[in-house]
């Protein structure tokens, strides 16, 4: 029964992170670190650790898919990866002295926010539009970008993949699937940092979750990425933006259980 127990709650754990990741660029870590806290009493830093790691297959395979269909944005990826990157580092610190706040549920409420967002305002931005930016002004603008979602995610502990895609679709002006693309191919990076930091400090996770986790969450992933990358823009913001509101309001629901 307790083997049971763990493949159902790593399976839909890994279903919603995946189908976050493929469809929105969101962090694993929203949906499977609250799931494994509550219903298998996994230490929350172990946790944070087993998103991480499931979001670093769950992203790449994402990316590749994006990239493939020629809706990713290599360049300027990267410039806003090296930034949110070492402004992350700069927001903990930060973070580490000032008082505390209750912040614990901000990436959750602005995910149901955001999933709002895209079914009553889409982003019906065209590949022809967003190519009409010069390649010098997206270039800083991607560097300034990355410093702010860096220093945010760093302060707050959370919120990396939607605010990226928030400032890449509203801030940048990007198409959606291309900011996808983009966002879940900094996520690859950003989440591979994060995992091997975690297990380094924290020791080695329970494997059979670990395993469950980041599987059930890449095959999710590439089934939403494959279905993302077919769909029209008003079916891509229709689709992203109920899997967000979904995701969002189950996760908050998971906060008061426990």
């Amino acid at each position: 029964m307790d083997l049971l127990i763990k493949i159902a709650v790593t399976f839909f754990a890994g279903m919603g992170a995946g189908l976050g990741t493929g469809f929105a660029g969101m962090s694993a870590a929203a949906v499977i670190t609250p799931m494994l806290v509550t219903f298998l009493g996994i230490e929350p830093y172990t946790a944070v650790g087993i998103a991480l790691s499931s979001d670093v297959l769950a992203s790449a395979v994402s990316a590749y898919t994006y990239g493939k269909n020629k809706n990713l944005d290599v360049r300027n990826g990267l410039l806003m990866m090296f930034s949110v990157l070492v402004f992350t580092v700069v927001g903990s610190y930060v973070s580490s002295l000032v008082p505390s706040t209750t912040m614990g549920n901000f990436s959750v409420f602005m995910t149901f926010l955001l999933g709002v967002k895209f079914i009553v305002r889409p982003v019906m931005t065209t590949k022809e539009a967003m190519q009409s930016v010069s390649a010098k002004k997206r270039a800083v603008q991607s560097l300034v970008c990355g410093m702010i979602i860096g220093f945010i995610c760093g302060f707050i502990g959370a919120g990396g993949g939607m605010m990226m895609l928030l400032i890449l679709t509203s801030v940048l002006g990007y198409e959606l699937k291309t900011a996808v693309g983009t966002s879940v191919f900094i996520m690859a990076f950003t989440a591979l940092t994060g995992a091997v930091s975690h297990f380094s400090i924290g020791g080695s996770p329970d494997w059979l979750i670990f395993a469950l986790c980041v599987i059930f969450t890449f095959i999710w992933a590439r089934i939403a990425a494959v279905f993302a990358n077919k769909a029209t823009p008003k079916t891509l913001n229709r689709a992203t933006g109920i899997v967000l509101v979904i995701l969002g309001v189950v996760v908050m629901a998971f906060s008061f259980i426990k």
